[in-house]
């Protein structure tokens, strides 16, 4: 379903919690940042998915810690809004796959997936992408994409591993099957050995190396 019209209001996001919002804000960072390498990116939509980086990661650690500032509640909005745009306009890769994947087949929470995810399919990508890698990084304020990304999900008190959100460590082995059978595009060849070692880093909740 796409709607017609979209009304944001940050007045209306004050009280929902911060285990909520900080992880719905990585769900849309991460849009932002798949969208850097999409297979069909383009100029335009990289100008808004920088943008959407930069927004989130700044608003994200004070919507956490002050609720009800509704400055980086409109912040973080326009961040999210940003990540929607991006997410119409261009195919997601490995991290998308690998989060469809978790919550469909094991029942995780949506956002928190992405958050837990995110810097390890970001690792997974970098040297296949270091143009985007370097744009993430930057637009974080860091030196590292994979590592910037950890340390703000770390910062706004999101889980960092599978295992606290509920997956099952005899599941991973089905979880890289199943993201490899059928795979979207990705700057990385899959395969088998690097998904599932991707999904045991963020199995323990490791920071990216």
């Amino acid at each position: 379903m796409l709607p017609v019209t979209v009304l944001y209001d940050a007045a209306l996001t004050v009280s929902l919690p911060p285990q909520i919002s900080g992880p719905s804000g990585m769900n849309a960072l991460a849009h932002c940042v798949e969208a850097l390498y999409a297979e069909d990116a383009n100029p335009l939509i990289t100008l808004a998915a920088v943008e959407g980086i930069r927004a989130l990661s700044r608003a994200l650690p004070i919507v956490v810690r002050q609720p009800d500032d509704l400055d980086a509640r409109s912040d973080a909005q326009y961040g999210a809004w940003l990540g929607g745009m991006v997410l119409g306009a261009v195919g997601m890769a490995i991290h998308h796959k690998l989060c469809h994947t978790l919550g469909g087949s094991f029942n995780l929470p949506h956002a928190e997936v992405h958050t837990v995810i995110l810097p390890h399919a970001t690792a997974f990508n970098r040297d296949a992408a270091p143009e985007a890698m370097r744009l993430i990084a930057d637009a974080l304020g860091t030196s590292d994409a994979a590592q910037g990304l950890y340390d703000l999900a770390v910062q706004i008190g999101a889980p960092s591993s599978l295992k606290e959100i509920g997956m099952p460590r005899d599941g991973l082995d089905r979880a890289a099957t199943l993201a490899t059978t059928n795979p979207y595009y990705n700057p990385r060849p899959i395969d088998f050995p690097g998904v599932l070692q991707l999904l045991e880093d963020a199995y323990k909740g490791t920071r990216p190396k």
